[in-house]
């Protein structure tokens, strides 16, 4: 048995309703749906949001059992760089992983979930796990602006007695559609008319693809607990549910007032809510979109109790900001140029060669454990800072990004740039020993305290565009933000 053993996910603190992009581009497009869509921090890209939901799944899980990571977005920071090199690194996996970047249309989210499946299914891997990512960018007064959100889901695939959604069949369609479409080292997509990517790409890939799904596992609608698939069409999604004989109660929420569509991330976000909710026993078809689709049945097991509790979807849905300046989203996204002053414009040169060597401590954010007295530092040192240890050289290496720690000191700092002043930074106590200071994010200063707990989250640290690179390092959360 082949499945689903884990399942995590990320949706950006900020919020922004329909109603601010209306108040700003309205006159563009005075007609809007009803709702809010989820934005990601200025700090945050799809590689960021892929960390956050991979370690949320990995929660309580050995991550050196960990053998592959395929990593499926349409939004990668980097063309010729491995994204997913990036987020195994960010979670300290092992030198010996597997690591594939799927990109292209919407539907490698599945394809990478499809592949994952076949490769424990194949025995070239134990457990893959697999994320998804996209933090997609609409035209200003456009329809994506307000149809898309960003966010990330990550499945842990392996086999026998953990599988808590066992995968029974897949069904898959390829079309050479063109109904979006972006070339290398441009910002904002192509659309062709709305009403042919609705009513020709949707509305035919969409039934097709679960039809023939069901029909090859000779399963009736009526079989399936739960049918996942996106559609950014509100009215056009029901219909498609009603169209294929499915009662209203076993459509899937499409998460269009509440987050957007997720991209490549969406199917597997929807298929998360779905088994945080699914019983022992549910049939759960869920079904992608982009260039045809994939359409896959899981069968939920008795494990899925285990699986309670954890951050998932709705306790992310359910932690929230309201972004209120449209100017502030467009000048996240980089769309309108801000003054950052001499400060701002002032990026030192990555020492390409010093972060290959500091490359744990940077990205895995591993520091050293004293074998003698067991305290932990950051960054790694060969003397033990105990001072009633000593040691020398007797260190094991020792990750820190997984530790919650308590806020002992802050600063609000309206001196630096930042894009969304203040930056706040301050220093952490981790729980078990160690202490750093980190930048503090996903909060308004008003809410810091002293004592906070806290929590990190791997983000971008430094965008530099004279050279083409990102810098990422960790930053603080609070708890309770």
């Amino acid at each position: 048995m082949v499945g689903i053993t884990a399942y995590g996910a990320h949706i950006p603190w900020y919020r922004m309703s329909h109603d601010v992009i209306c108040s700003a581009m309205g006159w563009m497009k005075p007609s809007r749906s009803v709702g809010e869509r989820a934005v990601a921090n200025c700090d945050e890209d799809s590689i960021t949001m892929a960390v956050a939901a991979a370690t949320d799944c990995l929660a309580g899980i050995c991550r050196e059992s960990v053998d592959g990571l395929y990593f499926a977005t349409t939004t990668q920071p980097y063309l010729t760089r491995q994204n997913a090199g990036i987020v195994a690194a960010a979670l300290d996996l092992g030198s010996n992983t597997r690591t594939v970047d799927f990109t292209g249309a919407t539907k490698v989210g599945t394809g990478g979930l499809v592949l994952a499946c076949d490769a424990v299914r194949g025995e070239g891997s134990n457990k893959v796990l697999l994320c998804a990512s996209d933090c997609r960018l609409g035209k200003p007064g456009g329809s994506q602006e307000y149809a898309c959100g960003d966010g990330a889901a990550a499945l842990l695939l392996g086999s026998g007695d953990n599988v808590i959604a066992a995968l029974e069949s897949v069904y898959s369609t390829s079309h050479d559609f063109m109904d979006r479409w972006r070339m290398s080292g441009e910002k904002f997509e192509h659309l062709w008319e709305d009403r042919w990517i609705r009513d020709a790409g949707y509305a035919q890939f969409i039934p097709e693809v679960i039809s023939g799904l069901l029909e090859k596992c000779n399963l009736n609608i009526k079989d399936v607990a739960k049918i996942i698939y996106p559609c950014p069409y509100a009215k056009l999604h029901a219909a498609i549910g009603k169209d294929l004989g499915a009662t209203p109660g076993q459509i899937q929420d499409p998460l269009l007032a509440t987050v957007g569509d997720t991209g490549s991330a969406h199917p597997l976000m929807m298929l998360i809510a779905a088994l945080e909710d699914a019983k022992p026993g549910d049939k759960i078809v869920v079904a992608s979109y982009g260039s045809g689709g994939d359409a896959l049945l899981f069968s939920v097991t008795d494990n899925i109790d285990k699986m309670r509790g954890r951050r998932g979807f709705k306790e992310n849905l359910a932690r929230r900001e309201a972004l209120t300046s449209y100017e502030k989203y467009i000048a996240f996204r980089n769309i309108l140029p801000v003054e950052v002053g001499v400060r701002g414009e002032q990026i030192a040169f990555t020492q390409i060669s010093t972060l290959w060597r500091e490359n744990k401590a940077i990205f895995s954010l591993c520091g050293s454990k004293c074998k003698r007295c067991g305290t932990p530092q950051y960054p790694a040192q060969r003397i033990c800072v105990n001072p009633d240890c000593g040691a020398v050289d007797e260190m094991e290496e020792y990750r820190f990004s997984d530790k919650k720690g308590t806020l002992i000191a802050y600063t609000g700092d309206n001196l630096a740039f930042c894009v969304n002043p203040p930056a706040i930074y301050g220093v952490a106590d981790f729980d078990g020993g160690g202490r750093f200071w980190f930048d503090i994010t996903d909060c308004n200063l008003d809410v810091v305290k002293v004592g906070m707990p806290v929590e990190l989250t791997f983000r971008r640290k430094y965008l530099d565009e004279a050279h083409g690179i990102c810098g990422y390092f960790w930053k603080a959360v609070p708890l309770s933000s």
